[in-house]
């Protein structure tokens, strides 16, 4: 079939949350997203979604929308959604940076030309090596007890790791890990997160502190550009046993390059959106695989689109980690898709497709729907 591109629908959402949530950056109860719906020649479609947090992204939902409506979207009118190298190469050409918004673009070509083509994402990504998902569930900066309850709950509903929440008091994070430990025993991953939030020699003194407790990782110890300072990090982690994961400072290709060659992790995260769409994205992991660094996919805020391009993303391959942390159904009231996606488990079966296998609900688009100036 000779495609094109016909038609590119922008929605901007809102969609409420179950409760606030906090990070080192801010706390919200909403999560904003894009939504973008291509249709291409006999009707095809395909779907994108991008949910950006600030401290991530340097561009606001609303900045993205425009972008999108006003020149991401023109630009690749009449153009063939099944060949990503031309439609990547046309976006990158209307501007530097906006990756979350460029990757609704190929994220929405990559599900249409799957659907078309009668095939799940992930087969057509070259095939699935998982046939089930895991969740990675989180805790948030809280007294241990608390933070024990938690984790506990979640070990209880089928969960097997969890990241909690780092910053501010060394000695309270110590104890706040070594409670989550007691109460979930020794075989449950532990990862913990400063999300950018302590310097070189805090988060030297604070992975010494935690060691006793066997955690998988410790993410972003420090702030996105000291690679520097996160090398030291990583190196006296990896003596007492702990491994480094970067997260902020992955953006696009040459930044992990620059991650590889200052030897400051030993995990990188990425995520779809992040780093612009199913492309990039697949080459990040094959060159952090071919640097012998492994892959956590996902980010914390998501709706369904978004959600499941990275679950069918992380199952192609087998250099990403078990625990994946795309969890945003488990923290939005509702979804934009016809059938939310049930994680309350811990894990999923891998889904078949069509495409992405999930539906636009125009009523829900309506109903959460909110405009820009």
């Amino acid at each position: 079939m000779n495609l094109k591109i016909e038609r590119v629908e922008v929605f901007g959402v809102a969609m409420p949350l179950v409760m606030e949530f906090k990070n080192a950056y801010l706390s919200k109860s909403v999560v904003k997203s894009a939504v973008v719906r291509v249709t291409a020649t006999g009707g095809a479609v395909g779907y994108g979604n991008m949910d950006p947090t600030p401290g991530y992204t340097t561009e606001t939902i609303e900045d993205s929308l425009r972008m999108i409506r006003g020149r991401l979207a023109p630009a690749v009118i009449g153009m063939d959604p099944t060949n990503l190298h031309q439609i990547n190469a046309r976006i990158d050409a209307v501007t530097p940076g906006f990756l979350d918004a460029k990757s609704t673009i190929d994220m929405a070509c990559t599900d249409l030309s799957a659907r078309v083509a009668g095939v799940a994402v992930h087969t057509w990504l070259g095939g699935a090596v998982k046939d089930r998902l895991s969740f990675n569930a989180w805790i948030g900066i809280l007294p241990p007890d608390e933070a024990a309850r938690q984790t506990k709950g979640w070990q209880d509903q089928g969960f097997h790791s969890c990241k909690i929440k780092v910053g501010a008091d060394i000695k309270a994070d110590r104890d706040r890990v070594k409670a989550v430990r007691e109460a979930v025993g020794p075989d449950f991953q532990i990862r913990i997160d400063a999300n950018a939030g302590y310097d070189a020699d805090t988060s030297i003194a604070l992975a010494e502190l935690v060691a006793p407790f066997k955690l998988q990782l410790f993410e972003q110890p420090v702030p996105a550009d000291d690679l520097a300072g996160m090398a030291r990090v990583r190196k006296a982690a990896n003596g007492v046993g702990l491994s480094i994961m970067a997260d902020e400072s992955v953006l696009d290709h040459a930044s992990l390059i620059n991650i590889i060659r200052m030897d400051a992790a030993d995990i990188v995260k990425v995520k779809v959106m992040k780093q612009g769409g199913f492309l990039n994205t697949r080459r990040m992991i094959a060159t952090a695989e071919a640097a012998g660094i492994r892959c956590v996919v996902g980010h914390g805020f998501g709706l369904g689109v978004n959600t499941m391009a990275e679950v069918m993303l992380a199952a192609t391959s087998n250099n990403v980690i078990d625990g994946l942390e795309c969890v945003g159904p488990l923290k939005t009231k509702d979804d934009v898709v016809t059938q939310k996606m049930d994680q309350s488990r811990g894990s999923i079966v891998l889904p078949q497709g069509p495409g992405l296998g999930v539906t636009l609900d125009d009523a829900k688009l309506a109903q959460y729907r909110f405009e820009i100036q």
